[in-house]
């Protein structure tokens, strides 16, 4: 999306066909005269540009005074060009010096100067070059599309969100011509715009005050088949002017008619105990009432704004339909797929959704979450042990759902016939595990809340052991063997669930866990080859081997617990 497309005339030192690509003319020199029809100060003006704007692009130029930390990322700024640029920095330097750091420069955090909305990085910088050198940059495609490659990135979320921050940015540090350029371009978005889309540019037309944008925004909604749960979220003014509009335009007359007020309050009490957090409330509240989940549209309701246990426990009850559709036609996988929740996504496929339903404008919940997407965040590089982009991780879910042969990549471990066989298996999955979430953080911590992994005890093995003896039962005199071997059992399929969960939604880390464990561990297949003396060795090695990591494990914990306190009392 370019903002070059927008009247540039007003918004630079130079004529509308400079726009800046981030190059430098910092060593051009300007002709000692100018050419028959090039106004000087046109030249002179293009020259100051160039050379404003190194002091952004050069790192070799560092005279800044000051810093802004946005999205932890830290901006060197000037003071002098702030102040004379913008009346909120010229009052905001004049009353404070920010927080001075050991150099010396004060540290501004974005999150303090705009309270009320989001401001990144890029828009930041934008903005930043526009008060350097009077011109606005082409908004950058890595922020402001989508992943969607359908999409005409005319109206989608990632486009509309990145031009909402510039208006927070403008309209806070206030830049009017700014403010003017960004609310034509938002009320273009305003018609093309899916409803819901719709809302960020409300929200950032009420904090800014800007009435005109607010005016085409309630209009739009009013006429739209937004739901009037969506509505309850907005600010209370707002959401009466488009109720009013509504009934004035008749669009909900026929059904008023036909609501009945006393179930509508008991679908409203389901809602609130949900965003209680209180499903035992709700459970007494569908026993009183004769309200259904479907009837409230639980489901939908948890998805879009409670959170993701919630979610769990709602469709643990058993009593609502995964593949409900609501008034406007979206499935609860559409609205999970909406708030890019993948804990949501996953619980709500475990439990029969269908990835392959369209909503009544044909997209798909992989779609809609592609179309919400940014390439920054998509294409975002994960080091292996850190958290991966929730972004990445729903695409790819849906997107393996949709072509997966559910039979493919399964891998059954075959029930234990003893005592020791149960507990080398419980050793082998608990290290599976393990090693999963020092790998995959976030993808282990999925598979393990879907299996419910975290229900169970972990099975401590030979680290609950005190002699050497290498004994594979643990010992505890206050449990019986029937209600041990009960409660081993049901870690293990615990564990075997959480293996399967992450075969089938992230088939690439179990393939990378699988060759971990074939080289640095013997797996189950290994132990179990060979004749009994065979096994037994391998047994007794794999219990040695056990033994020693742990120990390691347990000698570096003390020796970092033990530098940690020697530092600490030095300091």
């Amino acid at each position: 999306m370019a903002m070059s497309s927008e009247p540039s005339s007003s918004l630079s030192f130079t004529s509308s066909s400079h726009l800046s690509n981030g190059s430098s003319s910092y060593n051009l020199s300007a002709p000692t005269s100018p050419e028959p029809g090039v106004n000087l100060d046109i030249i002179s003006l293009g020259k100051l540009s160039s050379n404003m704007e190194q002091l952004l692009i050069d790192t070799g130029l560092d005279y800044s005074d000051a810093e802004v930390i946005v999205e932890g990322n830290t901006v060197g700024v000037h003071r002098c060009i702030l102040a004379a640029r913008s009346r909120f920095f010229h009052e905001l330097f004049t009353k404070t010096k920010g927080s001075p750091q050991k150099e010396g420069k004060p540290q501004y955090n974005m999150t303090d100067l705009v309270p009320y909305g989001k401001v990144g990085y890029e828009a930041f910088t934008i903005f930043l070059s526009y008060l350097y050198t009077g011109k606005l940059k082409p908004s950058p495609a890595e922020v402001s599309t989508c992943v969607d490659s359908s999409c005409a990135h005319d109206a989608c979320r990632p486009a509309i969100n990145f031009i909402v921050e510039l208006m927070y940015t403008s309209a806070h540090f206030q830049i009017t011509e700014l403010v003017s350029l960004f609310q034509r371009r938002l009320l273009i978005f305003v018609e093309k715009a899916f409803a819901e889309d719709v809302i960020p540019i409300l929200m950032v037309a009420f904090h800014c005050q800007l009435n005109h944008l607010i005016d085409h925004c309630v209009q739009r909604i009013a006429r739209s088949d937004l739901d009037s749960i969506s509505l309850e979220k907005l600010p209370n003014e707002v959401k009466m002017d488009i109720k009013s509009l509504r009934l004035k335009s008749h669009l909900d007359e026929a059904s008023a008619m036909d609501v009945d007020p006393v179930r509508e309050k008991n679908i409203r009490r389901i809602h609130k105990a949900l965003d209680s957090d209180d499903v035992e409330l709700v459970k007494l509240l569908l026993n009183e009432s004769g309200v259904t989940l479907d009837d409230a549209n639980a489901l939908h309701y948890a998805a879009a704004y409670c959170d993701p246990k919630v979610v769990a426990e709602v469709l643990d009850l058993g009593l609502a339909n995964a593949n409900l559709r609501d008034a406007r036609g979206y499935t609860v996988l559409h609205v999970a797929a909406m708030r890019k929740e993948p804990s949501i996504i996953v619980r709500l496929l475990n439990k029969g959704a269908s990835a392959l339903e369209l909503t009544s404008d044909g997209q798909s919940a992989v779609r809609i979450c592609r179309r919400l997407t940014r390439p920054k965040d998509y294409n975002a590089k994960t080091i292996q042990g850190q958290e991966t982009n929730k972004d990445r991780i729903c695409i790819d879910i849906l997107e393996r759902e949709m072509r997966r042969n559910p039979m493919a990549g399964a891998t059954s471990i075959s029930s234990p016939a003893t005592s020791e066989d149960l507990h080398m298996k419980l050793l082998y999955l608990e290290n599976r595990v393990a090693f999963a979430r020092l790998l995959f953080p976030t993808e282990a911590r999925l598979a393990m809340e879907s299996a419910h992994a975290d229900s169970t005890f972990e099975f401590a093995g030979l680290s609950a052991s005190k002699g050497s003896s290498g004994n594979l039962r643990e010992v505890d005199l206050n449990e019986t063997p029937t209600t041990q071997n009960k409660r081993l059992h049901s870690r293990m399929e615990a564990l075997q669930k959480t293996v399967e969960v992450g075969r089938r939604y992230f088939p690439h880390c179990s393939e990378v866990l699988d060759k971990f464990m074939e080289d640095d561990l013997p797996d189950l297949f290994f132990l179990e080859k060979g004749s009994l003396d065979e096994q037994r060795i391998k047994r007794s090695r794999f219990v040695e081997l056990k033994r020693d990591v742990q120990k390691a494990f347990n000698k570096d914990k003390a020796e970092i617990s033990r530098s940690g306190l020697s530092s600490s009392s030095s300091s």
